[in-house]
């Protein structure tokens, strides 16, 4: 995969709680406001161009299929793993050694070419950082070529199975019934659940609600 154009780069510079149960597994009831700008999972412009050549370069290998579960694959990775979360985030960790230790783990997990050749460009545009939410930005992408829906599901923690399972259900419930899950790790979201489907915002975490009790304090002082 070629670097993403120079262009795009100097761009990408200036682009920068209803009916959760305890386990955060359920979303119910409207919306809490628009999802105009978020953080976390929430496709950035920066995001969606690196997707979109990564979808591209995919096409192009004539593996489309194989990129795309593998891709998937390599969020999950991440999502379960507190190492590669903080190496990815870590702005102490040197760009050439975090980039050789995350190619490392690639290698050792039987990722082919096509993924090393990704994650080393996104490397080399110190954009490591960004990588579980550029592989978001292309799980959005996928379903969008797909004709489907996509669920972005921030947690505190991985979901269990019945946690899942519970979420499914209550987005079928809320009219979601053709939609993908995307989820991704975020402790500090403390717990429960944040859910952006398209411009939808659902947030019921833990992180929100001592927000809104801090508003609501600094009100009433």
């Amino acid at each position: 995969m070629g670097p993403v154009p120079e262009e795009h780069q100097r761009e990408s510079e200036t682009v920068a709680s209803n009916g959760a149960n305890e386990s955060g597994a359920a979303v119910t009831g409207t919306p809490q406001r628009e999802a105009k700008h978020v953080s976390g999972t929430a496709v950035s412009g920066l995001a969606k161009r690196y997707a979109s050549a990564l979808y591209s370069y995919a096409e192009d290998s004539g593996d489309l299929d194989g990129v795309i579960a593998r891709i998937d694959a390599l969020g999950r990775l991440i999502d379960q793993s507190a190492d590669l979360q903080s190496l990815l985030g870590s702005p102490l960790v040197d760009v050439n050694r975090a980039r050789d230790a995350v190619l490392a783990v690639l290698d050792r997990q039987g990722f082919t070419r096509i993924e090393r050749n990704f994650v080393g460009t996104v490397a080399n545009n110190r954009r490591l950082g960004s990588l579980r939410s550029i592989i978001s930005a292309f799980a959005v992408l996928v379903a969008e070529k797909r004709g489907e829906s996509v669920a972005l599901v921030e947690s505190a923690h991985p979901l269990t199975e019945v946690q899942e399972h519970q979420l499914r259900a209550s987005l079928i419930e809320a009219g979601y019934g053709n939609v993908r899950i995307e989820k991704h790790v975020d402790p500090s979201l403390l717990g429960g659940l944040v859910v952006r489907i398209g411009t939808r915002l659902y947030d019921t975490s833990l992180k929100s609600r001592l927000q809104r009790l801090q508003y609501a304090m600094k009100g009433a002082a």
